[in-house]
């Protein structure tokens, strides 16, 4: 039985969020923390009838110290979200603060939670997490989780949309490594459990990467993917509480991490890439101790090669990003 905590509770992925969490009978405790609302989303979380016990905690009177005391899965969608125009490096300049203090927070009262990082943009946010755990001597790696989940879950969807038929989108498996933004994620469609007809998968590709822009535009100024990243993040939380927490073996999920955090895994995976990168979205085992297998690319066509050289290209200079901000302490 767990005790998880949802830091940015109150917004709009953290709401729904938390309501996914207090429907996972796993969950017994579940704390909530933001800078407003958070004691009434409790309120109204707690008369629903599962197990968790719901706590909501605001910065007053020590919240951060008491939402996280005793917290084994930290799940972090705090931030603004993206607003029309705006891409996930503009969000950078907002969100990097609000990742570095809550990362303090974890390391001090809840160093050795799993911790999921859901605010954008992930390639430079899990850095910053992992630089700010590091600096407090509590860094481990193989705890340490960018959740690229949504691109998953578009990827199944849109495929099972192409092949006519969205009651397989729960059944179609497509890996998507990389990262978690435009180019950086890459759908390896010759992968997919449900094969897709010959033919030019530009159009579906450049969807898979871009889904997060359709949802902005669609929503015209009034918020951005809350609702999926909120299935996404919870599906995410379920797989590290059955790996983690449970009896289950050989749960595989894609996962933004420390190639570290599996020193064998890790250096092959650079090598397939040809580059000497610190994080990538990989397919990850996932055990009791967190990562416990770093699986390689696999057979890829010479398109997705060429995909997956352009992500690199940027992941480097996102995840240098992230690395500064912390060792420059501003931005």
């Amino acid at each position: 039985m767990v005790k998880a905590v949802v830091l940015g509770a109150s917004g709009g992925i953290g709401q729904p969020l938390s309501l996914l969490l207090k429907a996972n009978p796993s969950v017994t405790q579940l704390g909530l923390y933001d800078i407003v609302n958070t004691p009434g989303v409790a309120a109204d979380l707690s008369h629903i009838s599962t197990p968790a016990k719901v706590q909501g905690f605001l910065p007053a009177d020590n919240g951060l110290e008491k939402v996280l005391t005793g917290a084994e899965l930290v799940v972090i969608p705090a931030g603004i979200p993206r607003k029309p125009g705006m891409t996930r490096d503009d969000l950078f300049k907002i969100n990097a603060g609000i990742c570095r203090d809550l990362a303090a927070g974890v390391a001090k009262y809840a160093p050795k939670a799993f911790v999921l990082v859901i605010s954008n943009p992930v390639n430079s946010t899990v850095p910053i997490v992992s630089e700010i755990l590091k600096q407090h001597g509590v860094y481990d790696p193989k705890r340490i989780f960018g959740v690229t989940t949504l691109d998953v879950v578009r990827a199944s969807t849109f495929v099972a949309e192409k092949l006519g038929d969205l009651s397989l989108s729960k059944e179609v498996v497509v890996p998507v490594v990389g990262g978690h933004s435009g180019v950086t994620i890459v759908p390896l469609l010759s992968q997919s459990s449900h094969p897709l007809p010959d033919g030019d998968h530009s159009e579906l590709i450049n969807r898979i990467q871009f889904g997060g822009d359709e949802v902005v535009k669609a929503k015209d100024g009034a918020g951005s993917a809350t609702l999926s990243m909120a299935y996404a993040g919870a599906e995410f939380a379920n797989a590290i509480i059955r790996g983690a927490f449970g009896e289950e073996k050989g749960i595989i999920v894609p996962t933004f991490v420390n190639l570290a955090a599996d020193a064998s895994g890790g250096e092959a995976l650079k090598k397939e890439l040809g580059a000497d990168l610190d994080f990538f979205s990989a397919r990850v085992e996932i055990g009791k101790g967190g990562v416990e297998k770093i699986h390689g690319l696999g057979k890829v066509t010479e398109a997705e090669k060429e995909l997956v050289a352009k992500a690199v290209i940027d992941l480097k200079t996102n995840i240098d990003t992230g690395v500064q901000f912390v060792k420059g302490g501003k931005l």
